[in-house]
């Protein structure tokens, strides 16, 4: 295997990472509220405290960079 060729396939999934961002931006939007909100204040923020939104977001790129999804 070249490494060349690992170049243009890790190239190519960071082409389609917009339109995944695009098709999962209430799941993004989710995350992103939940983490600032866990983070303000005076508590850290804890592992997992966020885990459910994260895996909405997760769930939703791999269904929108999977072949043949667009």
């Amino acid at each position: 295997m070249s490494g060349r060729g690992v170049w243009l396939r890790a190239r190519a999934r960071l082409r389609r990472f917009p339109a995944a961002l695009a098709a999962c931006g209430d799941q993004a939007t989710a995350y992103g509220r939940c983490v600032a909100a866990a983070a303000a204040g005076p508590a850290e923020l804890r592992r997992d405290s966020c885990l459910e939104e994260f895996r909405a977001l997760r769930e939703c790129f791999a269904r929108a960079v999977r072949p043949g999804s667009g």
